[in-house]
């Protein structure tokens, strides 16, 4: 190997940057080294796989190599299947294989299907199936598993369990793959039947139980298999803690990270994401600290996953100050950090300091994506910035050349809608580019409830009975803003339709933490101890506010044709109200009460709200499925603009 050879493979085995593979590219272009197989297949090895944002670079460099071989092909399609376009890997092996210098191998096959898989294109799996056998490939064990993952992905559980099937001698991961397969495909019953036929398992194949289980929503067959499982790693923990999160049981994601670091167990990446997202979407304000001292401890803060998640839970928490904190101290920020921290200010109300975050973050060189100005718009949205809005909006196409998505069409519509202008929402709907789906119009359809304009909402829920004629939502706002116009005969026919339909309601819940657990509320639900305390203690306030804050109930806000002291009561008992109460009865003074709900918050709750933060010198935050209200002196951060 000549002196050259070995600095230019020296070089290689340091690069960490697209500048330095530039220069090693340069002097290997210079000695003539492009011709050396090796060096050329780790150029191409390392611009297209190891490297961030550099797959652009590795597809020129492809075509200025003399002579490459099988390996080097390899690599470029593998590097393509794992792109945002995969199917340019399909592209590239459909031109590429004339000019393969040898037949494709297994590794060729292997990584075409895997792109197969990514695109979910059936059609050229099923090509590439017929091509592997033509090439002696049918009982390879490798490509046959991956064969089987591709027809999953693809959403064709029968050719799964074919191919799985026709397997002479499958070994543990083929196993995995097709019990894999079931669940990808529904088949949760299917995927139970291998598990338990399995001659051999290993960590991998119980870990697929449990997220299968997860991800299926079959929260207690997960519980069930970790139960029995005798060795659970680092991931075994992991899926089930983000698994509880995904599925809405806070509490028991909580419970699952105190018994790993019991057990001795360490939280990675995604254990301490998992259990952060849970405190993030419960409101778990306290719980939340505990996480962060003992990422500060350990030192994981610093991994930028992690302190985004944890930036997300103080904002989601209703602390942006402490969120903003985190932010500042984070040695390294993604585009994520950034957005995640717009975001924050965004579902606070506070514009001014979202629009100032962004400037900040141009002014960074960090570009913001497609996510940053959904929060940006968001943000002008809840605040009634209906021209800078605009502004972004167009600033996203003109200046960054990011085609809108749905979700940016839908923030222009609540943009218009919230702000009362609905003809100008409407026109902007009717005039998209892009065939606008059920979110628009039912973002539109929340606009006409606002601001009560019958005629439009009954036009637009015409577009959603097309679109989604099953959703509850839907049927209820219709009926709510029937009813808000005093048009009680059709209100009740909306309701009885969803009867004849078995439409049923979405329930209101709100939570509230207090020491460390979550307690929940629902209207109607069955009374013990907790929700008999919330209710005295309800009591207490709201005659305390009308004597003292002179609190008259909105019955407005009660959407049903019954008497005026029934529609008091009705108002009365709302979730978010029992949740503070139990609150006022459990907390101490100087602790800030934090509610969540899962619906939009009433303009009579938001009174009562105002009334108790005056009357009680108390601090109320409320995340609505909206954004945040901060009550304090009878104030609201919102302005009354939500």
């Amino acid at each position: 190997m000549s002196g050259s050879e070995q600095l230019c493979i020296s070089l290689l085995r340091q690069c960490k940057t697209l500048k330095q593979l530039t220069q090693i590219h340069a002097y290997a272009s210079k000695t003539g080294l492009l011709h050396h197989p090796f060096i050329a297949g780790k150029l191409i090895l390392i611009s297209s796989l190891s490297l961030s944002n550099s797959l652009h670079y590795s597809l020129r460099l492809f075509t200025q190599i003399p002579s490459p071989d099988l390996f080097i092909h390899n690599t470029l399609i593998r590097a393509l299947s794992q792109s945002q376009s995969p199917h340019h890997a399909l592209l590239a092996y459909s031109q590429l294989r004339p000019r393969f210098p040898s037949p494709p191998d297994s590794f060729s096959f292997a990584f075409a299907l895997k792109a197969a898989a990514n695109c979910r294109s059936f059609y050229a799996g099923i090509q590439l199936h017929c091509q592997l056998i033509s090439h002696g490939f049918d009982d390879h064990l490798f490509v046959r598993t991956t064969l089987i993952s591709m027809y999953a992905e693809c959403g064709c559980g029968d050719y799964a369990r074919r191919a799985f099937d026709e397997m002479s001698q499958p070994n543990v991961v083929a196993w995995n793959a097709v019990v894999t397969s079931c669940f990808r495909c529904g088949d949760v019953k299917g995927a139970e039947r291998l598990f338990g036929r399995m001659p051999f398992r290993n960590s991998t194949s119980w870990n697929v139980m449990l997220a299968g289980y997860m991800k299926a929503g079959e929260v207690e067959g997960a519980k069930r298999v970790f139960g029995d499982m005798d060795g659970k790693d680092s991931v075994s923990w992991s899926t089930m803690i983000v698994g509880f999160a995904h599925n809405g049981s806070f509490d028991e994601a909580f419970s699952c990270f105190r018994e790993m670091r019991s057990v001795g167990g360490r939280a990675n990446e995604v254990s301490l994401t998992g259990v952060l997202s849970a405190c993030a979407q419960a409101g778990a304000f306290e719980f939340g600290k505990i996480l962060h001292g003992y990422l500060e401890k350990a030192g994981q803060v610093l991994i930028v996953s992690v302190g985004n998640a944890l930036l997300d839970t103080y904002s989601r928490c209703g602390k942006v100050d402490m969120a903003r904190l985190v932010f500042d101290q984070m040695m390294f920020k993604n585009t994520v950090s950034w957005t995640s921290m717009i975001a924050g200010f965004a579902m606070h109300g506070f514009a001014e300091e979202a629009i100032q975050m962004f400037c900040e973050m141009e002014e960074s060189g960090m570009v913001p994506d497609d996510i940053t100005f959904i929060s940006i718009l968001y943000a002008c949205s809840h605040a009634g910035l209906v021209e800078q809005g605009s502004y972004f909006f167009h600033k996203m196409q003109d200046t960054h050349a990011i085609e809108p998505s749905l979700e940016h069409y839908g923030c222009m519509v609540d943009l218009y809608g919230r702000a009362g202008l609905l003809g100008e929402a409407y026109d902007f709907v009717v005039q998209m580019p892009i065939e606008p789906n059920e979110i628009i119009w039912r973002t539109l359809l929340g606009a006409c409830s606002i601001h009560g304009e019958v005629n439009l909402a009954v036009r637009v829920k015409e577009r959603l009975s097309e679109l989604d004629p099953k959703n509850s939502g839907d049927h209820v706002l219709l009926s709510n803003i029937y009813a808000a116009s005093g048009k009680w005969k059709d209100a009740a026919a909306i309701r009885k339709s969803m009867i004849d339909q078995n439409i049923k309601k979405s329930p209101a819940w709100s939570m509230i933490e207090v020491d460390k657990i979550m307690y929940g509320f629902a209207v109607g639900e069955v009374i013990n101890g907790v929700t008999q305390e919330a209710y005295d203690k309800l009591a207490e306030i709201m005659s305390r506010i009308r004597v003292e804050g002179g609190y008259t109930p909105e019955i407005a806000s009660v959407l049903h044709d019954i008497e005026e002291e029934e529609k008091e009561h009705a108002v009365t008992m709302h979730s978010e109200k029992l949740a503070v109460a139990f609150g006022i009865s459990r907390l101490n003074q100087g602790i800030a009460i934090r509610v969540v709900k899962n619906l939009r918050v009433c303009r009579d709750c938001h009174t009562v709200m105002k009334l108790i933060s005056k009357v009680y010198s108390r601090e109320i935050i409320l995340r609505d499925r909206n954004r945040f209200h901060l009550f304090k002196e009878g104030h609201c951060s919102c302005k009354d603009y939500w």
